[in-house]
């Protein structure tokens, strides 16, 4: 059994080359295959379905086509052109009269329109004349967070400053569920939640 040589010592065996193995190509086979498609075949003639050998005799050719010079120098193409170009100028012309048109008869139409138009009444408050609602501000604010702090667990330490602010909604949709107040929108100082509110704190 050969011992494997010592580090360092030159390697006496020749070195192995990579072996390309060559294959051939079958040209022939490909060569062969082409001529086979290519030969003459003998086609047979079929006739078409339902045509017969006297249709094809009397079959006629189409008549030569003109040279331009001899097409356009006719009395009626002269006039077709005429009349499709006075064609293109009326159309042209309405097409640029349409929209002043348009516009003359919207304003022409819109006055009476507007004055014909009901003019918007000043809008009435539904809840009532001394409704107040978030954002609202004046004495009456001030006299309802005043009465609200007379409530026990309602307003407690709320601001007396006249407006009515998101604490204020809050603390008035409070007292309307505590106390069953239905006719009101919550959180809005309407008749019926100031009905019971002055009941409770006293008149005025």
């Amino acid at each position: 059994m050969p011992t494997p040589p010592e580090p360092g010592e030159p390697y006496d065996r020749p070195v192995l080359e990579p072996i390309r193995v060559l294959r051939p190509r079958r040209t022939d086979a490909l060569a062969e295959l082409f001529r086979e498609t290519t030969q003459d075949a003998a086609y047979d003639s079929v006739p078409l379905r339902g045509a017969s050998p006297a249709a094809e005799e009397e079959t006629q050719e189409l008549p030569p086509v003109r040279d331009r010079q001899s097409r356009g120098s006719g009395p009626g193409l002269r006039r077709a052109a005429v009349g499709v170009t006075a064609a293109a100028l009326v159309g042209f012309g309405c097409a640029l009269l349409l929209p002043r048109m348009n516009d003359d008869t919207a304003a022409a139409t819109s006055p009476s329109a507007s004055a014909s138009a009901p003019v918007p009444s000043v809008s009435t408050d539904p809840d009532g004349a001394g409704t107040l609602r978030e954002g609202d501000t004046g004495s009456e604010v001030t006299d309802l967070q005043e009465r609200l702090l007379r409530i026990p667990n309602v307003y407690d330490h709320g601001a007396t400053d006249g407006r009515y602010g998101t604490d204020l909604t809050a603390a008035v949709a409070r007292f309307q569920l505590w106390y069953g107040i239905r006719g009101d929108e919550s959180g809005v100082y309407g008749d019926d939640t100031r009905r019971d509110l002055e009941s409770r704190t006293g008149g005025g």
